[in-house]
């Protein structure tokens, strides 16, 4: 339904923001309270270093100078230069590098600016004046061994990734289960019997499990109860309904006629009740698809109605071959066309066949003085009749429908009934094509 969403994207997106966000603020406090102490104290020991490396060379003999260097290129990985050249601003934006610029500026008392330059890689400088010089000490990128952008980028999608799977692990988790549970009380709703569920695993789940398994149960004995009571009841009805019709043929041949032709008219509506009642408490199952040609069906029983004096037309759309139950269309059909021509007005019954990719759709339509809205649903309810005479030639016995809606509902069909443009019904039969040749 429009607006609606499923329990999976809604689990999943729930958990996934949750956890984003604590994983972000799980990476502020990081940063805050260890990275950013941490950084402040590394860069301090460096410009601590830098200073005193400057200071120590300029206080020294002109003749150690050099050996002075080369130790600080061995140990440190610092070049050190007597040199007043000015060097361009610094461009890279680097944090560790905003830190070190404090650090220093902090220890000589001068606003000191870290510099760049790039040959064969990248070399940090630093120009600390000390002993009325102006020296030069850099050391290079790699001294640092350290890339915040790539590392934000890293935890960044490592932390999205993660939670996303972890979101959608544990929805699904959640709403597996849910959906089998709905789709087994979809197949209930249908007249089937789902199979038992593990009784298993999560204990509110295994709970629920235990508790849609009984109900099942129920439903099954419910059915069976139901089958095997109309069953005797109608056993035990279609024997005295035989010794009637057995009296009324053993009646005197002075007797009444028109008396005795009602009388048998009685047994016979009895009789087809009986029947009625049987078909509507059967235990429906899906019946056995089988190819078929829904267009010559439908031909069929056009010319069927036809040759019993009914107004039917039905133009042929060409052969549309599928897979379904053979029975099940067939009675469901004949009572769609049978209450059209019923309660059509005497007027042309139009039958329609729409196969798309899906599904096929077959449409009866008639004239009639058409169904309420509001009770569009109500006539698929068993003994339901608009009119209320219960008269046999007024309507029939309120099962057709009834039968009609729970062979389509064990077959995977769809039947409604709808207003019909201008005036009328249209009788609607919706058939998923789940094999078409």
């Amino acid at each position: 339904m429009r607006g609606q969403h499923s329990l999976l994207r809604s689990t999943a997106t729930t958990v996934a923001t949750v956890l984003l966000v604590f994983q972000l603020i799980l990476i502020a406090a990081t940063v805050n309270y260890v990275m950013l102490p941490m950084g402040r104290r590394s860069a301090d020991d460096l410009a601590a270093l830098l200073v005193l490396s400057a200071q120590t060379w300029v206080e020294l003999p002109p003749g150690t100078r050099k050996d002075f260097e080369l130790e600080l290129a061995r140990k440190h990985q610092f070049m050190l230069f007597d040199d007043g050249t000015p060097l361009p601003p610094r461009e890279m934006f680097l944090p560790y590098l905003t830190l070190l610029d404090r650090a220093l500026s902090a220890r000589t008392g001068e606003d000191i600016s870290i510099k760049t330059t790039e040959f064969e890689t990248v070399w940090f400088w630093a120009e600390i004046h000390t002993g009325g010089r102006m020296i030069r000490i850099g050391f290079p990128k790699e001294r640092l061994n350290i890339d915040p952008p790539r590392m934000l980028l890293l935890a960044l999608a490592a932390t999205v990734i993660l939670t996303l799977f972890t979101a959608l692990v544990l929805a699904r988790r959640i709403t597996r289960p849910l959906a089998h549970f709905s789709l087994a009380a979809e197949r209930i709703g249908e007249g089937g019997i789902p199979e038992s569920f593990p009784e298993t695993g999560i204990r509110e789940l295994s709970g629920l499990a235990a508790t849609f398994n009984q109900m099942a149960l129920q439903v099954r004995e419910l059915l069976a109860n139901r089958t095997t009571l109309l069953a005797g009841i109608s056993h035990d009805l279609r024997t005295p309904l035989a010794r009637m019709r057995l009296a009324l043929e053993m009646l005197p041949a002075h007797t009444d006629p028109k008396l005795v032709a009602r009388l048998r008219h009685d047994v016979d509506e009895m009789n087809q009740l009986v029947g009625e009642f049987l078909a509507l408490s059967r235990e429906l199952h899906k019946e056995t698809p089988q190819q078929i040609d829904l267009d010559g069906i439908l031909k069929e029983l056009a010319e069927n109605a036809r040759d019993e004096g009914a107004l039917v037309e039905y133009r042929s759309s060409g052969e549309a071959l599928t897979s379904v139950g053979a029975m099940s269309l067939r009675r469901i059909l004949t009572n769609l066309i049978g209450n059209a021509v019923r309660y059509g007005a005497n007027a042309m019954v139009t039958m329609t066949l729409d196969v798309a990719t899906d599904d096929a759709v077959i449409r009866i339509l008639d004239r009639g003085p058409g169904i309420p809205a509001h009770e569009l649903e109500n006539v698929f309810h068993p003994f339901y009749r608009l009119e209320a005479s219960r008269s046999s030639a007024t309507g029939g016995s309120g099962l057709g429908l009834a039968i009609a809606r729970q062979l389509a509902d064990s077959n995977g069909w769809k039947i409604e009934l709808l207003p019909r443009p201008g005036g009328g019904t249209e009788a609607r039969l919706t058939i998923p094509l789940g094999a078409k040749a």
